[in-house]
């Protein structure tokens, strides 16, 4: 696996790779003396995309091995990548960094015996965003199946999950592309929460973990998928390398974060549906990027059948879930629980006469009432 360092130091032209190259191929051989030099591993990174269209298979796939082996570990990790950044993994990392602090900022720390991440009460979470099963089946916030993804814990569980992100994560946006990196990110989000509901519909639950499993999941997808492709080019055949040294850590990557699933408000169910999601999704995806045509029709039938099944199936099987009431109010449900424990995160008059919302002052005064605004009146 490289790291980071090794990403942004290579040397590998990312904006020459095409998928035909030049019309010629270049034959010019330098002296064994300069095979280290700076300008060698420009060239080396410029044949890697010559045509060979005039060679047989076998001819082509014998030369484009001893090309391969002209490259250093270096460029190998990096020369089948699509594109040199990964912003939408990055700036996922960034929003994450940030909502944290702020929910700490707004609605307090919890103590270690409530919240032993260091962070802020269960109330807090909730009001962000956390998946609340009663609040999306009974009310209809389906927006809690996404936003749990920029929420976390608390610091311990936020940096976990950080880490693993801006690793795996942004490497597999810079292999896959931005678009495919997006599909499976969201739709795996969506998956775990979804899957979450039905097996835990009486806690709420966040963090990024799930959509996290969810890029597990697809490239474990794209090694099954692509498995039987031999590569032709040298950007081929560095993909197929990579792919074969990464089925390690993807099964490692699995069960560290699977682990993690025991920690407060983190649900083992919301990474393994993000898992079973990123897979499906991750079968569809690279199946357009076989050429074996049969291949394509294939994987591209089992992808989409298994999107329909799980999907379709999950989210029946959530509406039907039965919830309970005491969830609406997160604050007085872990009151039960704890003794001492402090609303700081609620919607009181204050905040809403500040910030100029009469009609949410009267919301608030006639809940105080034992009803609604009208009814205070009365």
């Amino acid at each position: 696996m490289e790291s980071p360092k090794q990403q942004s130091t290579s040397q590998t032209n990312y904006s020459s790779w095409n998928d035909t190259g030049p019309a010629t191929k270049h034959s010019y051989a330098p002296p064994s003396s300069l095979s280290n030099s700076p300008s060698r591993s420009k060239r080396r990174a410029a044949e890697a995309t010559e045509d060979y269209s005039l060679e047989t298979d076998e001819e082509r796939t014998h030369d484009q091995h001893e090309d391969i082996d002209d490259f250093d570990d270096e460029e190998l990790a990096t020369v089948h990548h699509k594109q040199r950044y990964a912003p939408l993994s990055t700036a996922f990392v960034v929003v994450q960094v940030i909502i944290l602090p702020l929910m700490m900022w707004q609605c307090g720390v919890a103590p270690l015996e409530i919240n032993p991440m260091i962070g802020p009460y269960p109330d807090a979470l909730n009001y962000w965003g956390a998946k609340n099963a009663v609040l999306i089946i009974d009310d209809g916030e389906l927006y809690r199946l996404i936003t749990p993804i920029f929420l976390h814990a608390g610091l311990i569980h936020l940096a976990g999950n950080v880490l693993v992100q801006i690793d795996s994560g942004n490497r597999w946006e810079k292999e896959w592309g931005s678009l495919i990196w997006i599909i499976v990110y969201i739709g795996s989000a969506i998956g775990s929460s979804v899957l979450s509901v039905i097996a835990m519909p009486d806690q709420i639950s966040v963090g990024s973990s799930g959509s996290i499993m969810g890029l597990f999941g697809a490239k474990f997808a794209e090694i099954i998928v692509l498995m039987c492709e031999q590569g032709t080019t040298v950007r081929e055949l560095a993909a197929q390398h990579s792919r074969k040294e990464q089925a390690c850590h993807v099964i490692f990557g699995i069960i560290i974060v699977m682990a993690m699933s025991f920690i407060p408000y983190v649900d083992w169910a919301a990474h393994l549906g993000g898992l079973v999601a990123g897979f499906a999704i991750g079968i569809v995806c690279f199946s357009f990027t076989m050429r074996n045509k049969f291949g394509t029709v294939f994987w591209l039938g089992v992808g989409v059948a298994s999107c329909f099944v799980l999907y379709s199936t999950f989210i029946a099987i959530m509406f039907t879930t039965e919830t309970d009431d005491e969830m609406r109010d997160v604050c007085a449900y872990y009151q039960q629980f704890f003794e001492g424990y402090e609303c700081k995160c609620q919607l009181d008059e204050d905040w809403a006469a500040n910030y100029n919302y009469a009609w949410l002052a009267n919301y608030y005064n006639g809940q105080e009432g034992g009803g609604g605004a009208d009814d205070g009146e009365g």
